[in-house]
């Protein structure tokens, strides 16, 4: 079956109008719903959006007979910032509802996600207390922002996430991550986490087989042989990250406040959780592949 932008927006309202609560007290409803709202802010990552200004001014050219009105891009952004708690419920039941839930692999990283290019923007950032500097080892590079940490499926589907300092150790952050999808009861017992070797550590191993699962990762030069490079499973999660990236436009995110930072990123992640579980029900070959839904 050939599937496009309009198919995804479409299925994805009705699912996300089904977990939408009905508005209740005085005034009178929106002009633009909740389930409209997320459904134009998925589509924006979709086509390679990073302006919200831009995408609203083609955004009825594009999808105009599926959205009838658009609001403006101080009420867009207002909104948006405030539907965070619907876009972690989204993502949740998307990746519930998709057949990778029940998968005994889930994949653990960490990326930088830059946030600054300048020392003048450093000193005069919102960001301060939160962002702080880090090295990227991948690209041999130093940057100034946040580090996100996801556990997704190996077919892409994002389970859970968070945002760090680059300040603080890899293993600390995930620890309180997958604390955090233990008591969420999305780390459920029995499942094997692939991580980098960077996670090496005792406690960090000690944690993960108290929380019912099993850590593996490729092994570091001063220790025993136990599971070697596993060089051909890690792109799995590389390959994760190069979609964010790529195509979904994580490092282009231009937030400058915590709460945009965390918005637009819960917002990309979004858009990946649903092309992965729409393209589970179409039976796509590539379940994380967006190509059908860019343009």
């Amino acid at each position: 079956m050939h599937a496009d932008l309009d198919d995804l927006v479409i299925a994805l309202y009705v699912t996300i109008d089904e977990l939408v609560e009905p508005r209740r007290g005085p005034g009178c409803r929106p002009r633009l719903s909740d389930s409209e709202l997320v459904c134009l802010a998925i589509a924006q990552v979709m086509l390679g959006y990073d302006s919200e200004r831009r995408w609203l001014r083609a955004v009825r050219g594009r999808l105009g007979h599926l959205f009838p009105y658009v609001c403006g891009q101080a009420t867009y952004n207002r909104r948006l910032r405030r539907a965070a708690p619907l876009l972690v419920t989204i993502l949740r039941a998307l990746a519930i509802a998709s057949p990778s839930w029940c998968d005994q692999w889930r994949l653990l990283d960490a990326t930088p996600v830059p946030c600054g290019t300048s020392r003048q923007t450093v000193r005069r950032s919102e960001l301060a207390g939160w962002a702080g500097y880090g090295y990227d080892a991948s690209h041999h590079r130093f940057y100034w922002g946040c580090k996100l940490y996801v556990l997704a499926c190996p077919d892409g589907m994002p389970i859970a996430w968070c945002l760090a300092t680059p300040k603080l150790g890899e293993r600390e952050a995930a620890e309180a991550l997958l604390d955090r999808a233990a008591r969420q009861r999305i780390l459920r017992p029995g499942l094997v986490i692939l991580a980098d070797k960077g996670f090496a550590g005792w406690e960090f191993d000690q944690l993960v087989t108290e929380l019912g699962g099993r850590l593996v990762r490729p092994d570091r030069a001063d220790e025993p042989v136990r599971f070697g490079n596993l060089g051909g499973v890690r792109q799995w999660i590389e390959a994760i990250f190069d979609t964010l990236k790529g195509q979904l436009g994580l490092e282009r995110h231009g937030a400058h406040t915590i709460h945009g930072v965390w918005i637009r990123v819960a917002q990309r992640l979004a858009a990946l959780a649903a092309g992965v579980w729409f393209n589970w029900q179409l039976d796509a070959p590539v379940k994380r592949s967006l190509v059908a839904y860019d343009h």
